[in-house]
């Protein structure tokens, strides 16, 4: 029996000798991750499962200070996970990804760049020249227009497709036109009178054919007038 016993110490000696051979020197170990869970698996009273949803509650594109911005809002069913990664999906290329999000909050469109005021300096498919002037062209965002599809993954996930946002009268999602003509009285007065001067030339023939038929029209009332006038008195 003694035998037998050392046996098993000697065993579980070697076993124990060979584990620590095989570990670096000074390493620790560490349990393993736990795994990732998405859907719980959870039945109602009846034994049938219970939904495993992603409900999206709202996914609006908005305009704030000229800048080009998502506003989302999901309802996760059936998981206990609380965060959400938002992913703007480039059919040919690299996506977007906002990781661990809030449920709700709102996100930049992707390309949109905004200044040390806050104020949208610019924005997807569009490319500023050396003058100044902006020309629709591909700064590697223009992927996102007119429309690109968002991905919520809790764990469900859901996919819907987004327009991007249009500009308003008081915020732009595109570059700012650069000829505005109401702002300055004295342009637009100088703009008219250009016109006016170009247009000049051309239409003083016209107004010389006008006046003529008028002098002749004013000839022929005042003969008319005279002839009734002698017949009259005849």
């Amino acid at each position: 029996m003694r035998a037998i016993v050392r046996a098993c110490i000697a065993v579980l000696v070697a076993v124990g000798a060979a584990t620590a051979a095989a570990a670096p020197a000074g390493a620790e170990v560490t349990p393993s991750p736990a795994p990732s869970y998405g859907c719980l698996d959870q039945k109602d009273g009846y034994g049938a499962p219970l939904p495993c949803e992603l409900v999206v509650s709202e996914l609006t594109p908005v305009c704030v200070a000229d800048v080009p911005l998502l506003n989302y809002a999901v309802q996760a069913i059936g998981t206990p996970n609380t965060t959400v990664t938002l992913t703007f999906v480039n059919p040919d290329g690299q996506s977007v990804v906002y990781p661990d999000l809030p449920l709700s909050g709102q996100v930049r469109w992707p390309g949109a760049v905004v200044g040390a005021d806050g104020k949208g300096i610019d924005w997807p498919g569009w490319k500023q020249l050396a003058d100044g002037t902006w020309i629709e062209a591909d700064d590697g965002y223009a992927w996102v227009r007119p429309n690109v599809t968002v991905k919520l993954q809790v764990n469900p996930e859901a996919s819907v497709t987004v327009a991007y946002p249009p500009s308003t009268p008081t915020c732009l999602t595109g570059p700012p036109t650069t000829v505005v003509l109401a702002e300055s009285p004295a342009a637009k007065s100088s703009v008219v009178t250009a016109v006016l001067a170009a247009t000049g030339a051309d239409v003083l023939p016209f107004a010389i054919v006008a006046v003529a038929l008028l002098v002749a029209g004013g000839t022929a009332v005042i003969l008319v007038a005279r002839t009734r006038s002698r017949s009259a008195h005849r």
